[in-house]
């Protein structure tokens, strides 16, 4: 079994990723999407909420395995014998961005990053903006899958 890991903050999962999700499960077997904890990062969510969000979005799925881990994502995706890390590109700046830590993960870690495009009309989708419009109180159910809307949304 070939397994992929998306891994991300996933504060809060987006529309973006969920289509990274989708794609992903068309060419492997088995996928985790793994939240990274970053003590760097206050996040929007808590952990326990972020994990509830993205379970909601894939309530009958067997293929996918939702967890997070501390760390170094190469170690995690070792651990979980991962055959590559799949992460996704809106632009150039995201491009150059995972070029680089894909080959810092092939370098050290010896793993294939899948590097796939997000579709033109979600490549302005971020979960930063999403955070901002929560915050002022907006609905953001045009940027997010339609199972958090009800999590999201005032």
């Amino acid at each position: 079994m070939k397994t992929l890991l998306f891994p991300g903050s996933f504060d809060p999962f987006t529309l973006g990723h969920y289509s990274l999700v989708m794609k992903g499960l068309q060419l492997f077997d088995h996928l985790i999407i793994a939240i990274g904890i970053n003590d760097q990062k206050k996040p929007y969510f808590s952990l326990e909420k972020r994990l509830e969000q993205i379970a909601a979005c894939f309530p009958d799925q067997n293929k996918i395995e939702i967890a997070h881990y501390t760390g170094l994502t190469g170690d995690f995706a070792r651990q979980k014998q991962c055959a590559a890390i799949l992460r996704g590109v809106r632009s150039v700046a995201d491009y150059e961005y995972e070029k680089t830590m894909a080959d810092f993960n092939a370098g050290v870690f010896g793993l294939e990053t899948l590097l796939l495009f997000t579709e033109p009309d979600l490549s302005y989708i971020k979960s930063a903006m999403i955070r901002e419009l929560l915050r002022h109180g907006k609905d953001v159910s045009a940027f997010v899958p339609a199972a958090l809307v009800p999590l999201l949304n005032p």
